[in-house]
């Protein structure tokens, strides 16, 4: 009886393992689909709306603010819901380009996605991720990340109006989601990594599939700096393209 039982937790240890293999071996372009798949888990779709509550811990001192995140493919729109004092600036980002809007200003402010928007979160965090199209995949390898199969990829913006450099990305098999992110300077020094969680679940395209609910952000030097952004009342929505133009949105 122990034999069987040693015999089966080997089996339940091998069998995600031997599932990978079976799948064959992985090529740049299901690399490329698979990193595809898991920008649709983080925002990138036809029309979505999210909650987002960002609380950052530095030195024993804390900072929280809520946000109305409206995406639509690569363009979003990011309304302020609290605290009272900053409630209904906005955040704009359409066509690679960002801009801050704050009401009583007559014109918007250029801003960049990789500015600080709250401790260790930058600008670009809070819009949907388009990883697939922002970024070449320079290298990619299978690798395994607390027991899970997955592909790591070592990616190169485009262009500079993205959020980061350089990062690296492991994205599980299974549920085609990113577990992991670490984030590079131009130089390659990186400065902070990132968790996900994705307690969610989605219709797109007529299937469901996992959404994010969590991102934990940690500095590099100091891991105690956290930044948490915790994603609710994920939905689905038409969204038309009015709701991004910089022009109405500043009356």
């Amino acid at each position: 009886m122990k034999h069987l039982k040693r015999v089966i937790l080997i089996l339940l240890i091998l069998f995600p393992a031997m599932a990978a293999m079976a799948e064959g071996p992985m090529d740049l372009e299901k690399a490329t689909a698979l990193l595809k798949e898991s920008d649709l888990s983080r925002g990138n779709s036809s029309g979505l709306e999210w909650d987002i509550d960002i609380e950052s811990q530095s030195e024993g001192e804390k900072e929280a603010n809520s946000l109305t995140v409206l995406v639509k493919e690569t363009n979003c729109l990011a309304v302020y819901q609290s605290p009272s004092n900053i409630k209904g600036r906005k955040i704009l980002m359409k066509d690679r380009n960002m801009w801050f809007i704050k009401p009583g200003l007559s014109k918007p402010v250029p801003i960049s996605p990789r500015q600080k928007l709250l401790g260790g979160a930058s600008n670009g965090d809070i819009a949907s991720t388009n990883y697939a199209g922002d970024y070449t995949i320079e290298n990619f390898s299978e690798d395994v990340l607390n027991n899970e199969p997955c592909v790591l990829y070592d990616l190169k913006a485009n262009t500079k109006n993205v959020t980061y450099d350089q990062i690296r990305y492991w994205v599980s098999k299974k549920t085609k989601t990113g577990l992991k992110a670490e984030f590079f300077t131009l130089s390659g020094k990186m400065f902070k990594t990132a968790l996900f969680e994705y307690d969610h679940k989605i219709s797109l395209n007529g299937q469901e599939r996992p959404f994010v609910s969590k991102m934990t952000i940690a500095g590099a030097v100091l891991e105690t700096e956290k930044t948490i952004m915790v994603y609710s009342n994920i939905r689905i929505k038409d969204i038309s393209a009015s709701a991004f133009n910089l022009e109405l949105l500043v009356k």
